[in-house]
């Protein structure tokens, strides 16, 4: 049974930084895909960043390439997103997803939401 949870959501002011990280319970085949999205009040959820698991590949939605960083402790079974000079249209819950086909992480943008089938219950980010 897979189960990822999220934490280290918060409040920042702009140009703040943030730290989350999910609980990859469950998982015990190297070979997926997992990833963060983000959904605002009113907006479709999207693809923020992805890794493949027990690899090194990373890819990023345009709108934070240089500012997040996704990364993976494969012994401490958690994936992590480093959030740097935040801005308010970071504005979103953030949810930890994975999917259980490393190829999805081959897939060119848009992210699907339907290519994940494990997903955490997410976290507020609120960048004032």
């Amino acid at each position: 049974q897979v189960q990822l949870v999220e934490s280290g959501g918060g409040s920042v002011q702009a140009g703040g930084s943030l730290r989350l990280s999910c609980q990859l319970a469950g998982v015990t085949n190297a070979n997926m895909c997992a990833g963060w999205f983000r959904q605002a009040p009113g907006k479709e959820r999207e693809g923020v960043a992805r890794i493949l698991l027990g690899g090194s590949a990373t890819s990023y939605d345009d709108s934070v390439k240089g500012r997040f960083t996704i990364s993976q402790d494969n012994a401490k079974k958690t994936m992590s997103l480093q959030m740097e000079s935040l801005k308010p249209e970071d504005t979103a819950m953030y949810y930890c997803a994975a999917s259980r086909y490393a190829w999805v992480c081959a897939l060119s943008p848009p992210w699907r939401v339907d290519d994940y089938q494990y997903w955490g219950e997410g976290t507020q980010v609120t960048v004032s």
